[in-house]
């Protein structure tokens, strides 16, 4: 195992009706002035905001408010909230929503508390060195923003995806009440499941020595969001599985499953930006229509590690650890299917270029300054590679 410093301090008010406490969170925050925060509608159409709006009314909390979140947050709307926190003198911002609410909060909040263009921290060009303070209401399970040092936003000058990571932007506390996420779509259900899993398997997929509580923390939590997506297609509303989830979420990207490793591969996760930037995808969709091909590309690296894998989550048998590998992937894509997730770009309606398929590599590489992953380094040619398997199941690599 590795060496590790573990650093969560985020307060977590979790259960029913936890939205009413949201009022004392804030007035611990000895702040003077908040931004609500929050997506395109569905916060004003569940009468959320109304009833936080009631409790700031009740409570003497002064506020403002800035709407139109999107998915894959955009860079304009973040200096949009950067002028106003600006003009208004606000000293708190609260997200209602769901990571890409709060990955824009964050956004916000680095850009009122430093000079310069905050793009520039996700360029990076340079590094924030403060953050306005940030609360949740979590209202989708799947970014694990609430817990996590994450912030990922696109710039629509050029479909660029990137993430700035600092401790700085870290929850102060989170809300999570899992009847609020009852009237999700079954596909965000799934999208946000397969985010959840996937911020467990980039650190679980690592070339360090590992902890066995954190792989079985790991496994644990994958194997539990499986059961419980699967609970979910059939019973939107069971309230003991959205809460399985939403605790998964945040468990998923606080770090704990990364304890003791070398931190993980993540390659998945920065391929997915290029194409979530390109074609504006849901990031879990994305993430699950590059996974299984990233898996072919690398598994060979280390195969005992996707062997057990594929021993502990799915039950397989096989002795042989390159055999169980491939088998572990073919059914990582089954469970995929089975809950309305793609395993290509075709099954989302992307049929991608050469053309794109080189910007995409291009733009993960950063034009040829980095690499990704750590099982294998994966530049520009490698990621092209990636994402002709993902584009097309049919190539022979895929089937190596």
């Amino acid at each position: 195992m590795n060496d590790f410093n573990y650093y969560a301090p985020t307060k977590v008010v979790f259960g029913k009706g936890a939205e009413q406490k949201v009022g004392n969170l804030i007035k611990e925050q000895n702040c003077k002035k908040v931004l609500i925060h929050y997506g395109s509608g569905s916060a004003r159409r569940s009468g959320l905001l109304d009833r936080i709006e009631a409790i700031f009314d009740k409570e003497g909390i002064t506020y403002i408010e800035l709407g139109g979140v999107v998915p894959n947050p955009r860079l304009s709307l973040v200096y949009e909230g950067i002028a106003l926190c600006k003009k208004e003198n606000v000293d708190f911002i609260l997200a209602v929503g769901g990571g890409s609410v709060i990955d824009s909060a964050k956004a916000i909040g680095y850009g009122v508390a430093n000079e310069g263009d905050v793009w520039d921290f996700y360029a990076k060009k340079r590094v924030p060195t403060a953050c306005l303070p940030i609360g949740a209401v979590l209202t989708i399970a799947a970014a694990g923003s609430e817990m996590s040092n994450s912030s990922v936003i696109t710039n629509e000058d050029g479909g660029l995806k990137r993430g700035c990571n600092t401790d700085l932007c870290r929850c102060r506390f989170a809300v999570m009440n899992p009847e609020l996420t009852y009237t999700l779509p079954d596909y965000q259900t799934q999208c946000g499941c397969t985010d959840i899993m996937m911020h467990t398997m980039e650190r679980y997929f690592n070339m360090s020595e590992n902890m066995e509580l954190t792989d079985g923390i790991s496994e644990a939590l994958i194997k539990t969001v499986m059961k419980h997506s699967k609970i979910l297609k059939e019973h939107p509303d069971c309230y003991e599985s959205r809460a399985e989830v939403m605790w998964a979420s945040s468990l998923s990207h606080n770090d704990l499953t990364g304890c003791g490793t070398d931190g993980g591969d993540w390659a998945c996760h920065q391929l997915e930006h290029e194409i979530g930037g390109m074609f504006d995808v849901a990031h879990g969709a994305g993430l699950a229509a590059v996974w299984g091909s990233w898996a072919r590309y690398v598994y060979k690296a280390r195969p005992e590690r996707f062997a057990k894998f594929a021993r502990n989550i799915f039950n397989i048998q096989e002795t042989d650890d390159e055999k169980a590998a491939v088998a572990g992937i073919e059914a990582m894509e089954n469970y995929y299917q089975s809950v309305g997730m793609p395993t290509s770009l075709c099954e989302l309606g992307i049929h991608a270029t050469e053309e794109q398929i080189k910007e995409m590599a291009d733009k993960c590489s950063f034009y040829g300054k980095r690499t990704v992953g750590v099982m294998k380094k994966i530049g520009a040619p490698e990621a092209a590679e990636i994402y002709r398997m993902a584009n097309d199941k049919s190539i022979p690599l895929y089937s190596r």
